[in-house]
C-alpha cells in the first residue's frame, strides 16, 4: 500500500512539473518573439521525444512478443494512426475554437495531445515505481524535465490568444493532472492486464500525434511570427531533450 502511494506521488510530481512551463507567460518581452521562441522550443522538444524516446521504446516493447518484421509493421501502422487522430482533432478543434483564433486552437490541440501522452507516462511511472523505487525516481526526473516545455507549449498560446492568465494556468494544470490520472487508471484497472505490445502501440500512436503537431502546428505557427527564432529554438529544444535522454534515458 505504501509503495502504491509513493508511486502515485511520483506520478503527480512528474505531471505537476508541467506548471513550471506556465511561469514563462510572466516573461515581459516582445509578444511575437516570445511566441516564436516558445513554440519553436516546444516543437523541438516534442519532435525529439518522439524520435529518441517514444518510437524506440515502442519497438523494444512490441518486439518482445513478435518478430522483427511484424513488430515494425505494428508500430508503423500505429504511428500513422496517431497522425490521422491528431489531424482529426485539429479539424474538430478548428471548427469550435474560440473566435476562430489560430493560436488558441493550437493551445487546445497541444493540450489534448499532451494529455494523451501523459496518461501512459503516468501508467509507466506507477508500474515502474511499484517494482523498482529507485528506477521510478529516475523516470520521474526525466519526465518532469520534458514536461516543463510541454507546459510552455500549452500556456503560451492560450495566454497570448486570450490574455487570460487563469485560463492558461487551468489548461496547463489539466494537462499535468493527466499524469496522476494515468497512475490511478493503472492502479484500478491496468497494472495486471496491460502488456508490452499494448503499451508499445500506445507509444507509437502518441509519437505520430506529437510529430504531426510539432511540425505541422507548433513549428509552422512559430515560423509565422519569426522564422529565424523558430529554427534556432527548435534546435535548442531538441538538444536539451537529447541531453536529458543521455543523462536519464
Amino acid at each position: 500500500m505504501a509503495t502504491n502511494i509513493y508511486a502515485f506521488l511520483l506520478s503527480s510530481i512528474a505531471g505537476l512539473s508541467t506548471l513550471i512551463g506556465f511561469l514563462f507567460i510572466f516573461i515581459k518581452k516582445d509578444r511575437d518573439s516570445i511566441i516564436s521562441k516558445a513554440l519553436g522550443f516546444a516543437s523541438g522538444v516534442m519532435f525529439t521525444i518522439s524520435i529518441i524516446d517514444l518510437i524506440p521504446n515502442s519497438f523494444l516493447l512490441v518486439i518482445k512478443d513478435y518478430n522483427f518484421i511484424y513488430a515494425l509493421f505494428l508500430i508503423i501502422m500505429a504511428f500513422f494512426i496517431g497522425i490521422i487522430i491528431s489531424s482529426i482533432i485539429n479539424k474538430k478543434v478548428e471548427k469550435t475554437s474560440k473566435n476562430g483564433l489560430k493560436l488558441y486552437k493550437l493551445g487546445i490541440i497541444t493540450m489534448v495531445v499532451i494529455m494523451m501522452h501523459n496518461i501512459p507516462e503516468g501508467i509507466a511511472t506507477f508500474i515502474t515505481t511499484t517494482n523498482n523505487t529507485k528506477l521510478g525516481i529516475i523516470l520521474t526526473i526525466a519526465i518532469a524535465l520534458h514536461n516543463i516545455p510541454e507546459g510552455i507549449s500549452i500556456s503560451i498560446p492560450i495566454y497570448y490568444s486570450t490574455n487570460n492568465k487563469l485560463k492558461a494556468f487551468l489548461y496547463t494544470l489539466i494537462s499535468g493532472m493527466s499524469e496522476p490520472l494515468g497512475a490511478i487508471i493503472s492502479y484500478l484497472f491496468l497494472s495486471r492486464f496491460v502488456n508490452d505490445t499494448i503499451l508499445g502501440i500506445i507509444y507509437s500512436i502518441i509519437a505520430g500525434m506529437m510529430i504531426n503537431i510539432s511540425i505541422n502546428e507548433l513549428y509552422k505557427e512559430a515560423a509565422d511570427y519569426n522564422k529565424k527564432n523558430t529554427g534556432l529554438y527548435f534546435i535548442i529544444g531538441a538538444f536539451i531533450m537529447i541531453l536529458n535522454h543521455l543523462l536519464f534515458g
